[in-house]
């Protein structure tokens, strides 16, 4: 056997040639072909009485094929490890025309696309900002009102007063079809408010849509369900087909609705239940801070290392790997998203090989106890660990092991995020919450 390595002129192209002779596959044949011999049934001989001669013209040219793909397979990853080459995805068989049935000598060729060697940014060469959130007093107004509508007494008046939601279909005046269904705010309305007092069920209102939100898209787009764009673009008079009123009585600030929002005995007063839900929104809003702040930093290094990629050799591997499911034209349309997301998967090894981050299964089973924890809204207590650990082990076993493998990866990006964090410039600005919400909103 002789395996040849011939790199293109890119250097990130390479043809792996492997020839093989009768001496490299024969033996393991004629071994095979003896095991058929042996177990075939075939009508006029006994059970293994069959001769070698008979099964070599029945299944000899299937053994030959199944033999010289194995050997091939392990000579061909055996190369790979032995000369340390990295290569992108699996590599890519060289349409030829072979004849088993006359040659005995064979050379087969597959394509490679190889991954190239890069540097990291040097520490502290990066710059990101994180936003500092402060809670302003417009954003607590608006967290008390939710509050009070999500616990509230809900009813359903026979007419609407002012401040009341209409439930109903929205559409263009003048426009087919029945629109799409929403739930109307009045109380957010800056005008218009007054021609929905009185609406009842199939009640049909003409308004202007913009000139009630004083043209604000982002306050459209969230109720209608809209796009940033499309609640921009509103021009003219719209209709409401009102389908039922809604009408929240506050609810009281009381001991049953601190239970209801943080649990049993979780705050006692009116005092705890506003730190705590301050807390809670500020403890939302670093969440958002530091994803944004990761988001910058994965962009920050995809600007900043330079990887040359097998370009024409990664399209032909993603058609491969995504047969039946993505085609030439589309993977050609949407190349830099996957160029970016393998590059970033580079960067990213290179991270974990270089600072030697590793996973523990420990991690993986207490994250997903915490998780479950959390879908119950349920503190972890002596009594609970056994059978939540129970659950956690049962629900990283399903798929065969694939939640699994997604913890791991889960917690691993956090891990590069983390140390990449402590090699990053970040820059503190402040921003109130609101700034924050109409800053990063669509």
């Amino acid at each position: 056997m002789d395996i040849t390595l011939d790199k293109q002129d890119d250097q990130l192209h390479a043809i792996l040639t492997v020839n093989l002779t009768e001496a490299d596959y024969a033996t393991a044949v004629e071994s095979k072909l003896k095991e058929y011999s042996k177990k075939a049934q075939i009508k006029g001989f006994r059970p293994g009485k069959v001769p070698v001669t008979l099964v070599r013209k029945m299944y000899g040219k299937g053994i030959l094929v199944d033999e010289i793909n194995e050997l091939l397979g392990k000579s061909v990853d055996g190369y790979i490890k032995e000369n340390n080459l990295r290569i992108l995805g699996e590599p890519l068989p060289v349409a030829s025309d072979i004849d088993f049935d006359n040659q005995k000598d064979f050379a087969f060729q597959f394509e490679l696309g190889l991954l190239p060697d890069f540097e990291l940014p040097a520490d502290q060469a990066i710059a990101v900002d994180r936003h500092k959130v402060t809670l302003d007093e417009n954003t607590k107004n608006e967290t008390y009102e939710q509050l009070e509508r999500q616990f509230g007494e809900t009813t359903e008046p026979e007419a609407a007063e002012a401040g009341d939601y209409l439930v109903g279909r929205l559409r263009k005046d003048g426009e087919e079809g029945e629109g799409r269904l929403l739930m109307l705010p009045t109380n957010k309305m800056k005008s218009e408010a007054d021609k929905f007092v009185g609406a009842k069920p199939e009640d049909v209102i003409t308004f202007d849509l913009k000139t009630a939100f004083d043209g604000d898209a982002k306050a459209i787009a969230n109720f209608t369900g809209m796009s940033r764009e499309e609640a921009e673009a509103i021009e003219g008079n719209y209709t409401l087909t009102v389908e039922k009123v809604q009408r929240t009585a506050a609810a009281e600030f009381n001991q049953e609705l601190f239970d209801k929002v943080f649990g049993k005995d979780i705050v006692t007063s009116k005092e705890d239940f506003d730190a705590k839900v301050t807390e809670t929104v500020m403890e939302n809003y670093d969440r958002e801070s530091d994803n944004l702040m990761n988001r910058q930093i994965i962009d920050k290094m995809l600007e900043n290392v330079t990887i040359e990629l097998p370009k024409e050799f990664f399209k032909k591997w993603l058609v491969r790997a995504n047969e039946g499911k993505l085609t030439a034209e589309q993977i050609e349309e949407h190349y830099d998203d996957y160029a970016k997301e393998l590059k970033w998967s580079m960067i990213r090894n290179k991270v974990v090989e270089a600072n030697e981050l590793k996973v523990e299964n420990e991690e993986i089973v207490d994250r997903t106890m915490q998780k479950i924890l959390g879908q119950f809204n349920m503190e972890m207590t002596p009594e609970l660990e056994e059978s939540v650990r129970g659950f956690a082990d049962n629900f990283l076993r399903q798929e065969n092991g694939k939640n699994y493998v997604q913890e791991y990866e889960a917690i691993l990006a956090e891990k590069v995020l983390e140390n990449l964090r402590g090699k990053v410039v970040v820059n503190d600005n402040e921003i109130t919450a609101e700034d924050f919400r109409n800053q990063n909103a669509g």
